[in-house]
């Protein structure tokens, strides 16, 4: 657990290392999970007294829901959780984008924002 935590984050570190546990994941590796997540959450929310660029800009695991850790919520993860080009035109249809019948999978990319 991180130095200078109170019992908010003590709770939360125990969470995350406990359902890294249960998915599968090794004790060491559910533990580095948990500390940097905590820790993030810590920087962000102005907790810590020293935070780098990047754990304070973005979005916070939790509102990420592991995206980039491939835990889930989708995006990020890999080719595996990357999105289809289908996917994609089914969003731009939704969406209304323009001429999305003739755009490849980076153009629907760039043109919803992804």
């Amino acid at each position: 657990m991180p130095r200078g935590s109170g019992g908010k984050r003590e709770r939360q570190y125990e969470h995350i290392k406990e359902s890294g546990e249960e998915r599968g994941m090794s004790e060491g590796r559910a533990k580095e999970m948990a500390a940097r997540t905590v820790n993030k959450e810590r920087a962000q929310s102005g907790e810590s007294k020293s935070s780098s660029r990047s754990s304070t800009q973005g979005k916070s695991p939790s509102q990420r829901g592991g995206q980039k850790s491939g835990g889930g919520g989708g995006g990020g993860g890999g080719s595996s959780t990357e999105r289809t080009r289908d996917e994609l035109y089914e969003e731009a249809k939704k969406r209304g984008v323009e001429g999305r019948s003739t755009m490849n999978k980076q153009q629907l990319k760039k043109a919803l924002g992804n």
